[in-house]
């Protein structure tokens, strides 16, 4: 008989779904990078994911983001990503952090976690580098999403170690903070695409965003996290 994962299964065996079945990850950010890679893992058979946004669903996310529809506007975003994961698994456990992590709060929130993998989809610099230096401190792999916004080309999206990146304004950032914290590896989604400047009508500093970047960049991080544990080249 057909199952969930009867087309996943003929591609790696049972024992490998069993396995995914197991293991843990960590979902730092459920909007438009965050809310794909959520997709994946949960269409995987990923047996447990923690899930960590601080924020609510916008019209603004409308455009991007695969949790926010008419009817979710004003929700809180971890709230809609575990409802949308379960109807699509009811099996998985979907644990929730309304939070907005900074080291300096939560700092050993990481590690009471007890994940097999983290995955960094925020924006917020200060707390992507302490996710990622936490991680490296307590052994836990970790992917980290560079910069999305201002692009328009997902074909371009790759995964590097970001000492090896280059254009991507985000990732210059996290270049020079992670050396200067001793940090010589860490895996990253980038793109070399040259940024966009946005026609803006206000003030605000957020990029301009479309919908096929970012959500291109969390299925890349959940295939990673995937093919890891099924130790797919």
């Amino acid at each position: 008989m057909e199952h969930m994962l009867t087309r996943l299964q003929w591609l790696v065996g049972k024992e490998k779904i069993d396995m995914l079945n197991g293991k843990s990850v960590a979902l730092f950010g459920c909007g438009g990078v965050g809310g794909f890679a959520l997709e994946a893992l949960v269409r995987s058979g990923i047996g447990r994911i923690v899930l960590i946004d601080g924020d609510s669903v916008a019209v603004s996310n409308l455009n991007r983001q695969i949790i926010a529809t008419q009817a979710t506007i004003g929700r809180r975003k971890v709230e809609v990503a575990k409802e949308r994961a379960l109807s699509i698994r009811p099996d998985v456990v979907v644990e929730t952090h309304d939070i907005v992590y900074t080291d300096s709060e939560y700092p050993d929130f990481i590690a009471s976690l007890k994940v097999d993998y983290v995955i960094d989809a925020i924006d917020m610099v200060t707390a992507k580098l302490a996710i990622i230096e936490n991680c490296q401190k307590l052994g836990v792999p970790c992917i980290s999403s560079m910069g999305t916004g201002n692009k328009m080309h997902p074909e371009l999206l790759t995964i590097a170690d970001i000492h090896k990146t280059h254009t991507c304004p985000l990732a210059k950032v996290m270049r020079r903070e992670l050396r200067k914290r001793g940090i010589k590896k860490q895996t990253v989604v980038y793109s070399p695409e040259q940024p966009m400047t946005p026609h803006r009508d206000d003030d605000s500093r957020s990029p301009g965003s479309c919908g096929f970047v970012p959500s291109v960049s969390g299925l890349m991080m959940a295939s990673y996290v995937i093919r890891t544990f099924l130790e797919v080249e």
